[in-house]
């Protein structure tokens, strides 16, 4: 199943590190591989050559089925990088003499890309601390558009059902296990498998619903950070999907996504991890997904934890490269392992008028709660009328989208989608102005039913400060909140503030942040505490 390099390949990549070899200027030739392929880096252009394995999951071993894998390659990442992939090209002569772009009596084929900077991988800028959040927000909306247009599975095709979902993840465990040599990291191995038996068969009805729902589609398969680069004004290019095997393509979405949050989180970038998720939900809408996303994370920690193992045994590989390797393959068991662990749930709402700071305190507290997401009210308001988040509705001051019915409306996605979150263990934020008590009770007594915190957070400005910042924002056009000045100051003539029953937790800005935070987790602490 993990064969030595065929001897032919071997001589064919020693006589493509001759810059000679090439038909345009190159001065020296950089090989790099993996586990499934080989990679030039020749000048201006970059040259991939399949191994020819067989992995069980994917089946290089013949000439032809290389050639229509790298033609599958070439369609399938010209959805996200056309300017990346160039053509899939045949190499003719002989292994000790290649000749690239050869007419006849191909020897192997390559798929020749652009090359780019190794340094603008963006693993390598986020640990180089080049990576920033606008830049993320970017990708998380890219991304989000990606996934509502591409194709969505046949009904017919098996692709979806929750014994195929299941499969990859169980395959991972048969390969894996025979390449463990430690016995911490095999009961790792086997602690993971269990839960996700467990787990496959407790979501069994809400992937069924998510097939019956359209979100299985023809995804990339391999969001890792490995597979994107860092471009010019700070845009990121997706590469590298996969193209051999259809059954880790035509996917849930949110497995999709699921790869590069949980490769940030591996990496120590949890508050772009959260950034990333909610940035995507509010442009996706897609909250039913976001309860299978540890389900998925699991299984991309152990996707990655197999491929480590696999390169522990190629002889290919250098010797520090496979020591290398071994370590990774721990690091993700044990992420694996502790994604299993449920995290800290709580509901958070906000009270509050436009301009008082809402968003931009949420958006900084979901940063800190690994799993939190925010429900944003203008953003879930414009979904139920089939507007984009950065739509404008044009409404008049109590028309429109703010009727009362259409408030009405929005308290009750609200409720619905917090439910379903909660439900699933996730800590919430419901980023609304719930100036009414009316709008506040019902989400009280939702905690209590999911047996989490309720915390009010009570959002506070000077009338001045508040009229700056509705003004400033609706000049940039930059948010999804619609509401002006006059809007503004009918919400300070009708607002409830909460009263000490309902035990408000005050916030005045961005210097609270700390202070916020440590009262939501002693907050947790302590209502964990006395359930026991």
């Amino acid at each position: 199943m993990y064969p030595n390099p065929s001897p032919d390949q071997t001589i064919l990549i020693a006589a493509l590190l001759r810059p000679e070899r090439y038909p345009h200027p190159v001065a020296t030739v950089e090989h790099l591989q993996t586990h499934i392929s080989h990679v030039l880096l020749a000048g201006d252009y970059a040259y991939k050559i399949k191994k020819p394995v067989n992995l069980g999951f994917l089946d290089f071993t013949s000439l032809e089925r290389r050639k229509y894998y790298c033609e599958e390659e070439l369609r399938l990442n010209g959805r996200l990088a056309p300017e990346l992939y160039l053509d899939c090209l045949p190499i003719g002569g002989e292994p000790a003499n290649p000749i690239l772009g050869a007419d006849s009596d191909p020897i192997e084929y390559a798929v020749r890309m652009r090359r780019f900077p190794q340094d603008a991988l963006l693993d390598r800028a986020l640990a180089d601390g080049r990576l920033k959040l606008p830049d993320l927000d970017a990708l998380a909306r890219r991304l989000a558009a990606f996934h509502r247009a591409i194709p969505v599975a046949d009904p017919a095709a098996p692709f979806g059902l929750p014994e195929r979902v299941r499969q990859p993840m169980l395959d991972d465990f048969t390969h894996t296990r025979p390449l463990l040599t430690d016995p911490p990291d095999r009961e790792v191995l086997a602690i993971v498998e269990e839960w996700t038996l467990a787990t496959s068969e407790r979501l069994r009805p809400r992937l069924i619903e998510r097939k019956a729902g359209g979100f299985i589609r023809e995804c990339h398969g391999d969001l890792h950070l490995g597979n994107m680069v860092l471009g010019d004004a700070g845009r990121i290019t997706v590469f590298d999907c996969i193209e051999f095997n259809e059954d880790l393509r035509w996917i849930d979405v949110i497995n999709d996504l699921a790869f590069l949050i949980m490769d940030l989180r591996f990496r120590g970038a949890g508050a772009f991890a959260q950034r990333v998720l909610n940035t995507y939900l509010e442009y996706s809408g897609d909250f039913a997904g976001a309860t299978l996303l540890t389900y998925y994370q699991v299984y991309r920690a152990m996707v990655r934890a197999k491929v480590n193992a696999i390169q522990t045994r190629q002889d290919s590989v250098s010797e520090a490269d496979r020591a290398i390797a071994g370590d990774q393959c721990s690091a993700y068991l044990h992420l694996a392992l502790a994604l299993t662990q449920p995290e800290i749930s709580f509901l958070l709402i906000t009270h509050g008028v436009s301009g008082s700071g809402k968003s931009r305190q949420t958006g900084h507290l979901l940063e800190q709660f690994p799993g939190a997401i925010r429900i944003r009210s203008d953003v879930e308001r414009k979904r139920l009328f089939g507007l984009g988040p950065l739509d404008d509705s044009s409404s008049t001051l109590g028309g429109g989208l703010y009727t009362s019915d259409a408030s009405a409306r929005t308290y009750a996605r609200l409720y619905e989608l917090a439910d379903q979150l909660l439900g699933a263990g996730q800590p919430v934020l419901v980023d609304a102005t719930f100036m009414k008590r009316v709008h506040r009770q019902p989400f009280r007594e939702l905690a209590g039913r999911h047996g989490v915190p309720f915390i009010l957070l009570d959002c506070v400005a000077d009338p001045d400060t508040l009229r700056a910042r509705v003004a400033a924002r609706r000049a940039r056009g930059d948010d999804a909140a619609e509401a002006d000045v006059a809007v503004l100051e009918r919400q300070l003539q009708f607002d409830e503030s909460p009263t000490a029953d309902e035990n408000p937790l005050k916030t005045e800005g961005d210097d609270d942040l700390e202070r916020v935070q440590s009262v939501i987790v002693a907050a947790t602490r302590a209502f964990s505490s006395n359930r026991r």
